[in-house]
């Protein structure tokens, strides 16, 4: 009986033992994690936990802190491209409003300087300024509905929609504006109807920014094209034209909020860099896509892809 107890009271040593030396090494190994993991914050750098152990639990440890690591860096990489982009867009936003309110102060100075001014010049002059407003409300409001969108404030109702009817109500729309410019049109869409689940109005507005877009950028080649391409799953409605086209520097960046290309700036009217923007936004919200192809000196088309209804 003696030794039996002898026996037990060993073993129950032992055992004791053995779990101090574990804890005293689990202890040990997370005091180096812990410096590590203190050493990588400090320092910001892109390493990860390393540690050779048996211990399954403190791998799955390691695994989910590196995991963490990698988040948290993601993380702080996305917001320090928000706020860059969030500088960048408030200053082209002062430029393109700065533009028009200055034009516009200098009509109203003129006006006022000249209390003796020819009423004929004078109503030129407030045209003028009234035309100038209107570019700076339509800017303010497309920066006010880009931010409507982006915040899912803005509701887009779906509801069947034939698609046909709105590219021609829309291409027609331009007629005054393309003939006044000598552009040629041409125009692809079938006669049978084609419908999607969409939102007319925001269709409206997609087709209006592609075809202003491509009149004022593809002005050069003096032609421009709408097309609608169905199949049995998808629609495709493309907006060409046959301008000097885009560089490939910017085709990933024309639809960031008030991106504008340089040679852009100097065109005989404003642009605000949003219309495009605006427009993914909108092809998004009903479930599409948008992509563009610009060969230089060739043809760029902007498509956009929707999910087709079928009967």
């Amino acid at each position: 009986m003696g030794w039996f107890l002898f026996t037990i009271i060993i073993l129950l040593l032992v055992v004791i033992l053995y779990q101090y030396a574990l804890n005293r090494s689990r202890s040990k190994q997370l005091q180096q994690l812990h410096d590590q993991l203190h050493r990588i914050m400090n320092d910001q750098t892109d390493e990860h936990l390393l540690m050779i152990t048996d211990d399954k639990e403190l791998k799955n440890m390691l695994i989910e802190i590196n995991h963490l690591l990698d988040y948290s860096r993601t993380t702080a990489a996305d917001h320090m491209k928000m706020e860059i982009a969030t500088k960048k867009m408030i200053a082209n936003m002062s430029h393109d409003l700065k533009t028009p309110l200055t034009v516009i102060l200098g009509y109203i100075e003129t006006i006022h300087m000249n209390p003796l001014m020819d009423a004929s010049e004078r109503t030129i002059l407030l045209g003028k300024v009234y035309n100038k407003t209107l570019e700076v409300l339509e800017l303010m409001r497309r920066f006010f509905d880009l931010s409507k969108l982006e915040s899912g404030d803005q509701e887009i109702p779906l509801a069947q929609i034939d698609v046909n009817e709105i590219c021609r109500h829309n291409i027609l729309s331009f007629y005054d504006i393309l003939t006044a410019q000598n552009f040629q049109v041409k125009i692809e869409i079938p006669d049978e109807p084609v419908f999607i689940l969409g939102n007319e109005e925001a269709l409206n507005r997609i087709l209006n920014n592609l075809i202003s877009n491509a009149i004022q950028h593809g002005g050069d080649g003096y032609l421009i094209g709408l097309s609608l391409k169905p199949d049995e799953e998808a629609v495709i409605i493309e907006v060409w034209d046959h301008g000097k086209g885009i560089h490939e520097l910017h085709k990933d960046r024309i639809f960031e909020r008030l991106y504008t290309m340089e040679d852009s700036r100097h065109r005989s009217y404003q642009n605000s860099g949003l219309g495009l923007t605006i427009t993914k936004r909108l092809v998004e919200k009903m479930g599409g896509t948008i992509h563009v192809t610009s060969p230089p000196n060739e043809r760029t088309v902007f498509a956009v892809r929707f999910k087709r209804l079928q009967f």
